[in-house]
């Protein structure tokens, strides 16, 4: 397997939810394992996602788990995801689920550099960035 690079986000009890609702965005199988599932953990934490890993028919990788009991949640705005491409329906699809119940920070439009571009935080805090390119 090659190298690759692909975000990895903590969640602060819902990753389960968030990890199905990027699987209705993007498709593609995911798979969950819950602390529980390795033992040593008992009642609501045995339920919470260790690891979650969401591998698409398009080659995206999103890895996702709930923070671990005991260690504090500390979100940030120094993550973002990135989708670029030339594929402007598909863009558009994915910009249009991902920015629902959301919060639009830069809207799809084309930008001063010609391709059209647009920023938002989904329903779950996540940054994400989408660039359409431009035919010459």
């Amino acid at each position: 397997m090659a190298s690759r690079l692909n975000p990895y986000i903590s969640f602060a009890g819902d990753a389960r939810q968030a990890m199905e609702f990027y699987r209705q965005v993007f498709g593609g199988e995911l798979n969950l394992n819950t602390f529980g599932d390795f033992g040593g953990m008992e009642g609501t934490d045995a339920d919470k996602v260790m690891h979650a890993q969401l591998e698409t028919e398009r080659g995206f990788t999103l890895m996702a788990s709930d923070t671990p009991p005991g260690m504090e949640h500390q979100p940030g705005n120094n993550m973002s995801i990135s989708l670029s491409g030339d594929d402007a329906g598909e863009l558009r699809g994915y910009w249009d689920k991902l920015s629902d119940g959301g919060t639009v920070t830069v809207p799809l439009e084309k930008q001063m550099w010609g391709d059209e571009f647009g920023a938002c935080l989904d329903r779950f805090g996540v940054s994400w960035m989408v660039n359409i390119a431009q035919s010459s």
